[in-house]
């Protein structure tokens, strides 16, 4: 962990107390000039850092910025996803820059984050708005002992936690649809693409990409998707602090990869069923030039959604463009 991470962590620590310049620099290993230092470039960035002779430093606020420091200073410090964070003001991809992170051998858990994405993407080669500092726009490196079959487990691992996250910082009720949606209302204000790298047996590395509509207002959507999309702002009625719900969701993301890794599946499997408004319903799935309707009934243990056809058989789904239809019949009605 950097000086500036140390530093923000110590006087989060404090709550409404202070930290001695002292006792900053003996943790830092360094004089308390340099902390000063450290200090005052703080300051530059946007946080409001009070200093008095007797008591010391006293952190008041802080921007609305994504700066990495911050971020690992709001994290635990055994976490896998987020050990690693890496800001960018702006990039065309953040999962292009996480795959070449890959590629390069970089371990699992960096975390990418970009302030803006001119070529953000999201499933089925569409585009994904992503505008200077109304967002969260990042993508996660994992490299789990799954095969390619079971890789699903992390989209639907993914949602669970985003969902969860969303729901803990805004007092929201989030819903899933599957694969990759987050709704608020029947609108999506969130979405997963997860891009894998494999062999026959074994998924060599994985990237997690997910975009949080945080603080859009309407006038930042396009008309054409004003009645499909939102945001957390929209919902809520104020802004969100975008630092503090990355870091909750970074923290989520990490308790339910453990819980894939420990082979724990089929309980959060559960918990993203209660969640999601697909299981149950009837539904329409377009593969390619293939429709299959009928009702989704539950997820497999690899994650896959289970679709019992109108003809009665059972289909084991791995992704598609869902259209829900309505609830499953009444039997008998």
């Amino acid at each position: 962990m950097t000086a500036d991470a140390q530093i923000l962590s110590a006087l989060r620590q404090a709550g409404n107390g202070s930290v001695s310049g002292a006792d900053l620099a003996q943790q830092l290993r360094m004089s308390r000039a340099a902390v000063w230092a450290r200090i005052e470039e703080l300051r530059k960035l946007g946080y409001e850092i009070t200093a008095n002779p007797h008591q010391g430093y006293r952190l008041l606020s802080t921007p609305d910025v994504l700066h990495a420091d911050d971020l690992l200073s709001r994290l635990p410090d055994n976490m896998i996803v987020g050990r690693d964070i890496r800001v960018f003001e702006t990039t065309n991809s953040t999962n292009d820059i996480a795959d070449k992170l890959a590629r390069d051998g970089v371990n699992e858990g960096v975390v990418v984050f970009a302030e803006a994405q001119t070529k953000g993407r999201g499933r089925l080669g569409r585009t994904w708005l992503s505008p200077a500092r109304k967002g969260l726009w990042f993508s996660v490196l994992l490299r789990p002992d799954l095969s390619p079959q079971a890789a699903t487990q992390l989209t639907v691992a993914s949602a669970n936690a985003l969902a969860r996250a969303i729901r803990r910082q805004t007092n929201l009720a989030p819903e899933i649809k599957w694969p990759n949606d987050i709704l608020l209302r029947g609108r999506k204000v969130a979405g997963i693409l997860t891009e894998l790298s494999a062999e026959l047996d074994h998924v060599k590395h994985l990237v997690i990409g997910i975009g949080v509509d945080v603080n859009l207002t309407s006038a930042d959507l396009p008309p054409e998707l004003r009645k499909t999309a939102t945001s957390l702002r929209i919902e809520s009625g104020q802004p969100v602090a975008r630092p503090e719900l990355a870091a909750a969701i970074l923290e989520e993301l990490d308790a339910d990869y453990a819980r894939v890794r420990a082979g724990k599946f089929e309980a959060l499997a559960d918990e993203w069923e209660s969640q999601c408004t697909t299981i149950g319903r009837q539904v329409s799935i377009r593969i390619g030039d293939r429709i299959l309707r009928g009702v989704a009934e539950a997820l497999d243990p690899e994650g896959a959604l289970l679709l019992r056809t109108q003809h009665g058989r059972l289909e084991r789904i791995m992704g598609g463009d869902v259209h829900t239809m309505s609830l499953r019949p009444v039997e008998g009605a």
